[in-house]
């Protein structure tokens, strides 16, 4: 493998088409598709200035490295990217990939962000203006995670989370195989036409959660009191160990908490309407 250290391109398509090649502090200043059409390529210690630094690779380390806000769409139509140490300050990152591992990653401008790829490892990644992260990805697996951002992984498929705080109006819009373990949700309307989503000893906060969902589950789940009217039209089966501030017109399941501020079943409630509300002291309170 060809070691390149200490050194500065600049321009466009420096690297082109190169192979085998180890990046050593190297810096890539303004310019477009230094590494465009690559494969086996590890950088270290680098830092990425211009756009579009890595296009159509197949295979590549990222270790200790910077992307500044002009490497935008830096990694887009690439196939296994381990990506560690990393600081990327650069919008619209990953899109169109195939294998992407990122470990102790922070991204404080990730608008845009891992669109339309497959197969995603995140541990301990940490997200800021997150607008619109992960849309129509799928195989997702995530650990230890931290996001502000809306509308966050809209249209995603096959989706586990485990230990994460998700601030995100409209996330899991039309998802369909998500599970989300021992994490806190804020955002309103959390998980409306889902399919199969779970969620599991998480802490959700937000108005009208989970409404329009298909097949939703919640186990050991808490709701905070602006959680309010909560599952409209959705098939649910829920147990939450807390208060909920109101639940209105679930078309059908089973919904047990500790109490309730409200229960709304109205004329508008949608077939088969026969959703059994409890609580864990108290007989069948309403269907």
């Amino acid at each position: 493998m060809e070691t390149i250290k200490n050194t500065e391109f600049e321009g466009e398509r420096p690297l082109f088409a190169s192979h085998d090649i180890r990046l050593d502090h190297v810096t890539i200043h303004a310019g477009e598709s230094a590494l465009k059409e690559c494969s086996d390529v590890e950088a270290n210690n680098c830092c990425f200035e211009g756009k579009y630094p890595f296009w159509h690779n197949d295979g590549f380390v990222v270790k200790n490295c910077l992307f500044t806000e002009g490497a935008r769409a830096a990694l887009w139509y690439s196939r296994g990217l381990e990506m560690s140490d990393t600081l990327v300050e650069a919008p619209k990152m990953f899109r169109e990939m195939d294998g992407i591992r990122l470990k102790n990653v922070r991204i404080p401008n990730a608008q845009e962000t891992l669109w339309m790829c497959r197969n995603v490892e995140l541990h301990q990644v940490e997200l800021e203006h997150a607008d619109y992260l992960f849309l129509h990805s799928e195989n997702i697996r995530i650990n230890h995670y931290r996001q502000q951002g809306n509308y966050s992984f809209q249209y995603c498929k096959n989706v586990e989370i485990r230990n994460a705080v998700i601030d995100s109006k409209d996330a899991f819009w039309n998802t369909e195989d998500v599970t989300v373990y021992d994490s806190e949700l804020t955002g309103e309307y959390l998980g409306w036409h889902s399919r199969r989503l779970r969620l599991v000893n998480c802490k959700i906060s937000g108005t009208q959660p989970l409404c329009y969902a298909h097949d939703l589950v919640l186990e050991n789940c808490t709701m905070a009191d602006d959680a309010d009217l909560a599952f409209e039209y959705s098939t649910v089966e829920a147990t939450i160990n807390s208060a909920v501030h109101s639940v209105k017109n679930p078309r059908s399941g089973h919904i047990t908490a500790l109490s309730y501020g409200e229960i709304i079943l109205d004329e508008h409630i949608k077939a088969p309407a026969d959703c059994v509300i409890t609580t864990f002291n108290t007989d069948k309170i309403a269907e």
